[in-house]
C-alpha cells in the first residue's frame, strides 16, 4: 500500500500513483477523501485507503460510491456507518491506537466497536486491522516492540489481515511486516532513520532539486553577504547567486556551509536564504560560470544532508516545494 499523501510527499500524487499503478502496486494510501476522489477521477483503479477516514455523510456517501476504503478510528464514524445504508457494503479499515496516540481505538474500546462493526450491514466483512508505529525510526527504543506486542494481542482476537509497517517499520523491525506493508518516504528514496541516508539503506532518491548560477562577482574580505550582513567574507571570494529561496521550498534556516553541487562539485551556502536567490561562495569553483546548475539536493546530494543542515527533516523539504517550482519527469 504505497502512501502517497500530502501531493506524494510533494513529488506529485497523479503522477506517483500512475507509475506505481503500471508497476503493479496493489493499494495507495492517502489521508484525506478529496486526494482518494483525484485519485479515481484520473482513472486510478486499485484500492484506496483514506487514512483520516471519512468527516461526514456526504464523505462516506463518496467512499461508498467510489469504492474508497475509510479508516475507523473513532466511535463517532461507526454512529454514521449504523445510520447510513449502502447498497454496496464498504470496505474499512479498522485502526487501534496502540501507543501514538494520535488516531486510533483505544484497546479497551476494541472489542466493542469491532462487535458493532460485525453487526453493520453496510460493512464488507472479514474487516483488516490497522495501526502506525510512533519510534519505528529509532532502533534502539523500545518502545515499538511494546507497540508490537499490543497489536498482537489485539490481531489474535481477531486474525484478519492487518497492516503496521511503515518505512522505517519494514526496513528496521521484521516483526512489524504483516500482510500489508505501507511504505511511504522510503518510496521517494530517502531514508527514514536520523543521520542515515538513502545510500545507507539501498535507495535512489526520486527529486532533485535544481536551478541555475544567475550572477557571480568577486568581492573583497570583509564584505558583508546579504539580509542583515550576518556573513562577512573571510577572504577576497568569489560570490554566486543561485535562482531559489524559500518563496521555492529551499529551507530558510539552512546554515551557512550547507552544501550545493556545481558542475559535480561541492560549494557552500553563504549569507542568509532570501525568498527568491541564495549567495553561494564560489572562490573554489574557478570554472563555474554563469547558467550552470545547481544541485540543492537529490542525485549526488542527499537531501538528509540538506535537512539536517536546516535543523528539519527530509518529509519537510520534499512536502514544501512550491508550485512555482517546474516539474519536470526524467
Amino acid at each position: 500500500m504505497a502512501v502517497i499523501k500530502a501531493n506524494a510527499y510533494g513529488h506529485g500524487m497523479l503522477d506517483v500513483a500512475k507509475t506505481l499503478a503500471l508497476a503493479g502496486v496493489d493499494a495507495f494510501a492517502v489521508a484525506r477523501t478529496d486526494g482518494a476522489i483525484e485519485l479515481r477521477e484520473s482513472g486510478i483503479t486499485q484500492r484506496i485507503a483514506v487514512l483520516q477516514g471519512f468527516f461526514n455523510e456526504d464523505e462516506l456517501k463518496a467512499h461508498a460510491a467510489l469504492g474508497l476504503e475509510p479508516v475507523i478510528h473513532s466511535a463517532w464514524q461507526v454512529d454514521l456507518l449504523e445510520r447510513i445504508h449502502s447498497p454496496v457494503p464498504i470496505k474499512i479499515w479498522l485502526k487501534v491506537d496502540t501507543g501514538m496516540h494520535r488516531l486510533g481505538l483505544l484497546p479497551e474500546e476494541f472489542e466493542g466497536i469491532l462487535q458493532r462493526l460485525k453487526a453493520c450491514r453496510s460493512i464488507e466483512q472479514p474487516i483488516p486491522l490497522m495501526s502506525h508505529l510512533a519510534n519505528a525510526d529509532a532502533l534502539e527504543d523500545s518502545f515499538t516492540q511494546s507497540q508490537l506486542s499490543l497489536f498482537e494481542d489485539i490481531h489474535l482476537t481477531h486474525p484478519e489481515e492487518a497492516s503496521v509497517a511503515n518505512s522505517a517499520g519494514i526496513l528496521g523491525w521484521n516483526q512489524a511486516v504483516r500482510e500489508w506493508i505501507r511504505p511511504g518516504i522510503s518510496i521517494y528514496g530517502v531514508s527514514p532513520f536520523p543521520k542515515r541516508s538513502a545510500i545507507d539503506e539501498g535507495l535512489q532518491p526520486v527529486m532533485t532539486l535544481r536551478t541555475r548560477l544567475i550572477s557571480i562577482k568577486e568581492v573583497k574580505a570583509g564584505t558583508p553577504v546579504g539580509y542583515g550582513g550576518d556573513w562577512i567574507c573571510p577572504q577576497p571570494t568569489r560570490l554566486g547567486v543561485a535562482a531559489i529561496g524559500y518563496g521555492d521550498g529551499y529551507p530558510r534556516l539552512a546554515r551557512a556551509g550547507t552544501p550545493v553541487l556545481i558542475n559535480h562539485q561541492k560549494a557552500a551556502l553563504i549569507g542568509r536564504v532570501s525568498m527568491d536567490m541564495i549567495t553561494l561562495d564560489l572562490t573554489p569553483l574557478k570554472d563555474s560560470k554563469v547558467g550552470d546548475l545547481v544541485t540543492l539536493w537529490g542525485d549526488g546530494l542527499p537531501v538528509e544532508t540538506i535537512a539536517d543542515a536546516a535543523g528539519t527533516i527530509p518529509y519537510d523539504l520534499l512536502c514544501g516545494v512550491t508550485r512555482r517550482v517546474k516539474f519536470i519527469d526524467t
